[in-house]
């Protein structure tokens, strides 16, 4: 007997986006998404450093928002949940102020406590007279004794009148002051990482500093110790002072680096203009325009827009005309013209003339509003690479814990085991494993992936390309084929006449006024192009006496008084029609891509109607750049397969799977896949949206259906494949970036900390400072940062013509 198991159902999810404060680096990172990660109920979870937040997908059933917030709290962290009636602008804006804040505290405390630091290093000069301590193996002191003393002591020798034991009690005061204000924050949260059993950033700083401050403070209190051990009493409180400086100086520069990631982000939201020139109704039955918040503006409500103004919210034209420039949403230059019935966005500029329109979509559900919120989720979103950076920092910092240990005990054993004096070999051995600490900080490696991705979403948004997040962003970068929709993705999606072939001397405009007429009855897009280019043309369409439709075939009717006929071969077989006259035309227009129609006025063939949809005039300078990017290009499509491949040949496609339904995309889709290709699907309409999610990235033209949008990863905010090139050019440039910044954040780890340990000190005698190390860690988080910044001036692979 055997039994089946039925797969328990997937519980239902919930997200919720949770601020996280306090975090510094990548460990800090680790731990809270490790936290979160481990805790029940949680589905999915993404702790991302550069946007300060944890995105969390939870089982509502066994776990609440709150008992989130209160797990990370727990880790060390601050966090608490967003307030629900904030809009994106507003969760925009808050955070542009709490960055700015950020970057000012730390440029204020990084100032004084330089100042203070170079005070400190004056003072401590008399402290440091060569006579007394011998030769010195820490470079940067050496210099400044040798460098600085002869110097100083010509310029202020009373300073060196002061007792040294005065000199030490002020620097440990003024030391202490630095730490407990400027280096308070590392303090605090080391203490909180070694609550919760674990260590960070901020422990390899606040170890680094307080051992040399408890070092210095306990030669100050009790000299005598170190006197009768045949030490000297020395202290460090500069370095401690300087190190802090120099850190907070690096954090600085980091904060204003992170600022400006998020420079694209703030452009947008910034977009929105704060008022809006409303029509309202007064007492006496007339209307009146005042300026209200754009709070205020309902749906429905009539909105005026001058020239040179922003369109303060989303709307359809009622009336007058002009040119609005949607530059900052889909990245095309060129002014787009508005008249009555076209749609405006929100946030985009009116150029020329003067309209007014009816607010339709306010607030939230804005185009505006929902570009911003995607581009924050993409943001707070992570590459699959950033999981490399996590492994790494989860063992990092004990690591070098144990490696600073192991400096110590090695440098002290070799010194003394080679002459030195005890207590000169334990001065040697405190400095180099304090090097160590400071300069292994991973705070480079939390900052590698994250900046990288916030920028190139950024750069997207600027290009009309709006990319959904870090995974869809390395995704692109590996596509090998790019897999085309024709309809409304090559092609314009708006069918039109093109030809009008007429039988016997008819009129062409008698002959196009009849069918119009007669296909004012019909719904069918082919019906629609012939209706519109008769009005193009200004004739007079007449109503239909009777109308038939032919499923697949055309339609039949009468029309003043004539019998009309127009559609297929099929349909003329019908009505007993000869169409050979004018088969070979048809057969023309049939292999130049065009779709012919025959017309047939009181059963006599009268003419042939030729309906195209042309092609898209940025689809061939795009395809060429897919190609020059070395993708293959497949064309799909539910067309005839001789009008399908001849607008092949026209765009430069040379793949073409035609006459094929939407669950036939997807197979041809998941042949290429299996076929071992990473696969790009662009589409612009509901039926695509199955392949869209079926490809390894998913890339929705902007002018299409909301669902293919939302099917996608990636969506175009203007309607040309140019953007699809650039969304692929622009991940390949991020991978890079990321790879670059990856390897010189573990490089810089590699090499600094051997050489911190003292690995060269043998051979070249270079052993490394630990002030010196606090300004090569700082040095290395700005240059992640702005390797990672160079992407919004990037100029991508292929250019366009």
């Amino acid at each position: 007997m055997t039994t089946t198991q039925t797969p328990a159902p997937a519980a239902p999810s919930e997200r919720v986006v949770i601020p996280v404060t306090g975090m510094t680096c990548a460990a800090c990172q680790g731990r809270v998404q490790r936290t979160l990660s481990r805790t029940p109920g949680v589905v999915d979870a993404s702790v991302n450093l550069m946007m300060g937040n944890a995105t969390v997908s939870y089982d509502p059933a066994a776990v609440t928002p709150d008992a989130l917030v209160a797990t990370i709290r727990d880790t060390g962290y601050g966090a608490e949940l967003p307030r629900p009636d904030v809009s994106a602008f507003d969760e925009q804006a808050a955070r542009d102020h709490a960055q700015t804040e950020e970057f000012h505290d730390l440029r204020t405390k990084a100032i004084a406590s330089g100042v203070v630091g170079a005070l400190a290093m004056v003072l401590s000069m008399p402290l440091m007279v060569a006579e007394t301590h011998g030769v010195v193996a820490d470079p940067f002191m050496r210099w400044a004794m040798h460098a600085l003393t002869p110097a100083l002591r010509g310029v202020a020798p009373w300073l060196y009148a002061i007792p040294a034991a005065a000199i030490s009690w002020t620097l440990l005061v003024v030391t202490l002051g630095v730490m407990a204000w400027a280096g308070r924050d590392f303090y605090v949260r080391a203490w909180a990482a070694f609550r919760h059993h674990a260590a960070d950033m901020n422990t390899l700083i606040a170890v680094g500093t307080g051992a040399a401050f408890v070092y210095s403070a306990v030669a100050t209190v009790a000299p005598q110790l170190f006197r009768a051990a045949g030490l000297a009493p020395d202290v460090y409180y500069e370095a401690v002072v300087i190190i802090i400086a120099l850190i907070l100086t690096g954090n600085a520069f980091e904060a204003r680096a992170k600022r400006q990631t998020s420079a694209a982000l703030r452009a947008l939201a910034a977009l929105q203009p704060p008022t809006a020139r409303v029509a309202r109704p007064t007492p006496d039955g007339g209307t009146e325009e005042v300026d209200l918040p754009i709070e205020a503006v309902r749906a429905g409500d009539v909105v005026l827009v001058r020239p040179g103004e922003r369109v303060p919210v989303d709307g359809e034209v009622l009336a007058g005309a002009s040119a609005v420039d949607e530059s900052m949403l889909t990245g095309e230059s060129i002014p787009v013209e508005k008249a009555v019935g076209d749609r405006v966005i929100g946030g985009t500029i009116n150029r020329t003339g003067a309209f007014r329109f009816r607010a339709t979509t306010l607030g939230a559900d804005s185009v505006l509003a929902r570009i911003v919120r995607l581009m924050r989720d993409a943001q707070g979103s992570r590459a699959p690479i950033q999981a490399l950076a996590d492994r790494i920092s989860a063992v990092f910092v004990p690591v070098v814990l144990s490696i600073a240990i192991a400096t110590f005990t090695a440098w002290f054993v070799v010194a003394h085991a080679t002459g030195t004096p005890v207590g000169a070999a334990t001065v040697r051995a405190f400095a180099a494993a304090v090097a160590v600490l400071i300069i292994a900080c991973p705070c480079a490696m939390g900052l590698a992936v994250p900046t990288a991705v916030m920028v190139a979403t950024g750069r997207g948004a600027a290009l009309g390309v709006l990319i959904k997040g870090g995974e869809a962003l390395q995704r692109a970068g590996d596509v090998t084929t790019v897999v085309l929709d024709k309809t409304g993705t090559v092609t314009e999606g708006r069918p039109a006449v093109t030809d009008v072939v007429v039988a016997n001397g008819a009129s062409e405009d008698e002959l196009l006024r009849l069918i119009a007429s007669l296909e004012t009855m019909s719904e069918h897009p082919l019906a629609e192009a012939i209706v519109r280019a008769a009005r193009d043309r200004g004739l007079a369409l007449a109503a239909p006496e009777t109308f038939a439709s032919a499923t697949g075939r055309g339609a039949t009717g009468v029309v003043d008084g004539r019998a009309i006929a127009v559609g297929n071969a099929a349909l003329m077989r019908d009505w007993a029609v000869d169409v050979g006259p004018l088969a070979d035309a048809a057969a023309r227009l049939a292999g130049d891509g065009r779709t012919p129609m025959y017309a047939a006025v009181d059963g006599a063939l009268a003419g042939v109607v030729a309906v195209a949809d042309p092609i898209r005039a940025m689809s061939r300078d795009a395809i060429a750049r897919l190609r020059a990017l070395g993708l293959d290009v497949v064309m799909l499509t539910g067309d005839h397969r001789t009008t399908a491949e001849a607008i092949a040949r026209a765009a430069g496609i040379a793949h073409v799977v035609a006459e094929v339904l939407p669950e036939g995309k997807v197979a041809e889709v998941r042949r290429l896949q299996a076929a071992g290709r990473v696969v790009a699907m662009v589409g612009d309409g509901v039926n695509d949206a199955p392949a869209l999610v079926q490809a390894d990235v998913g890339i929705a033209v902007g002018s299409g259906a909301d669902v293919a949008v939302e099917a996608a990863d990636v969506a175009l905010m203007r309607g040309d494949l140019a953007g699809a090139v650039d969304a692929i050019a622009l991940s390949r440039r991020t991978m890079r970036t990321m790879k670059q910044n990856l390897f010189w954040a573990f490089v810089y780890n590699v090499v600094g900390i051997p050489i911190a340990a003292g690995v060269l000190y043998p051979a070249f005698g270079l052993l490394l400072s630990p002030i010196l190390a606090s300004a090569a860690m700082a040095f290395s988080s700005v240059s992640v940062v702005s390797n990672s910044l160079r992407l919004r001036g990037a100029r991508l692979s292929t250019s366009r013509s």
